[in-house]
């Protein structure tokens, strides 16, 4: 079978596209590119347009198996091609877009499911959102990026220590550590008034020394999902005489500037405090990276939903426990033996890219109090209960092999290819047109 694969973002382009619109898809197609090779060949195509067909009718006339996934949203998934093509996304609302707007049909989802006939999504709850419009029978299977292999095996090589000794890692690009920071340059009168204020700074070598609980997330600043204001204030509240708790905050997007002066803002207007904030955006090399999980005692969200979230699976099957929601994607691996559960209460808002903004499904807002509890619990579990960590961590690791590990992986995907090309060779069997 020659399996094709795209994405709108790829390794030649994905540096200026990083922190934009869609930008992850590249990585989910990264990562599950090593199982698509288990079940056949398989060949990335920068201009589907011009090689999706002929590369089907090629294979179809010496009677091969050919299908596309197009490692995108529905909207932006081609609906005109010969080849079987399945649209793989992510989603973390609680319905799917069911209008059109602007003169594009595709932006009502269920015209680009329809014509594909089988789509495959990350979590429950999107299947769940799917089949809601669709039909409880349409074809459509939950299989999240399989990063568990790749990041269960660093965290085999580390301990289960829930406080980071000295671990020191070096950066290529801004350092911004609110125990040497003096925010007095940024402008204080604009800073308490909340007008933006733009940091520019040039990359530079720098090294970083973590110690004491390590809290940790990854996440681009830009993205209003995640919520990072909450992250910041409840824990500079629940953590302001606590010296030996820190949040790092590694950013990823392409231009951070106007972002950091955003969250030098939130770091100004939550002193004062003795816990440690550090913002990092810049390259970590994977030693680098991996010295970072090592310091992590726990990975952090505290996002109104998420379509899968890989960098809280990715802490996760290293080991590392979480403080989170148990909501959208994160339900299907958060739990109370594994995290810190933050309560959560939907909300009213609007698919993210109706420019409308018209009212039509729900997120799910963090419960600030809930969070604070969440940060104090874990970190009483940090200083005072090894024991209790180290069955987290156990059980963070396991529950992430069942949810995102390879081979559960190759074995949704092997079923699901098998379904959609029996069901697209059904018509051809009975005299239809396929």
């Amino acid at each position: 079978m020659l399996i094709l694969i795209h994405s709108e973002t790829n390794k030649s382009n994905i540096r200026q596209n990083l922190g934009r619109p869609e930008y992850s898809y590249y990585f989910v197609l990264k990562e599950f590119r090593p199982v698509l090779e288990r079940l056949g060949q398989v060949l990335e195509v920068s201009h589907p347009d011009e090689l999706v067909d002929r590369l089907y009718f090629d294979c179809r006339s010496r009677g091969e198996d050919c299908i596309f996934l197009s490692f995108s949203p529905p909207h932006r998934t081609a609906e005109h091609y010969a080849c079987p093509t399945i649209p793989v996304f992510a989603w973390e609302f609680s319905t799917i877009p069911t209008e059109s707007w602007q003169g594009e049909p595709r932006h009502d989802w269920r015209r680009v499911l329809g014509a594909s006939g089988a789509a495959i999504t990350h979590s429950s709850f999107t299947v769940q959102a799917v089949r809601d419009a669709m039909g409880e029978d349409y074809p459509i299977c939950a299989i999240p990026a399989p990063v568990w292999d790749r990041f269960a095996h660093r965290g085999q090589q580390l301990g289960k220590q829930a406080r980071a000794s000295r671990v020191t890692l070096n950066l290529r690009g801004l350092l911004l550590d609110s125990r040497t920071l003096d925010l007095r340059p940024y402008g204080p009168d604009a800073l308490r008034e909340g007008t933006p204020v733009a940091f520019d700074a040039p990359p530079r070598d720098c090294q970083l020394e973590l110690d004491g609980v390590i809290y940790t997330s990854v996440f681009n600043p830009y993205d209003g999902r995640k919520n990072w204001q909450d992250m910041i204030s409840a824990f500079c509240t629940t953590f302001r005489d606590c010296e030996d708790a820190t949040l790092v905050l590694k950013l990823t997007h392409h231009d951070i500037g106007n972002a950091l002066g955003d969250m030098l803002h939130h770091l100004y207007k939550n002193q004062s405090y003795r816990c440690r904030i550090v913002l990092i955006h810049g390259f970590l090399a994977d030693a680098d990276y991996e010295r970072l999980v090592e310091a992590t005692s726990y990975v952090v969200n505290s996002s109104f939903g998420e379509g899968q979230c890989l960098p809280l699976m990715e802490f996760m099957s290293c080991g590392k426990p979480a403080v989170a929601p148990c909501n959208t994607a994160m339900a299907d691996y958060i739990d109370p033996d594994n995290s810190f559960i933050v309560d959560s209460t939907d909300e009213l808002t609007a698919w993210p890219h109706d420019p409308r903004a018209a009212y039509r499904t729900l997120r799910y807002i963090t419960n600030w109090d809930s969070l604070c509890a969440a940060y104090r619990a874990s970190y009483d579990v940090a200083l005072q209960d090894p024991e209790r960590y180290a069955r987290m961590s156990d059980h963070a690791i396991a529950s992430l092999q069942r949810f995102c590990s390879q081979a559960t992986a190759e074995q949704r995907l092997g079923e699901f290819f098998r379904q959609v090309l029996e069901q697209r060779l059904a018509p051809a069997a009975s005299g239809q047109p396929a």
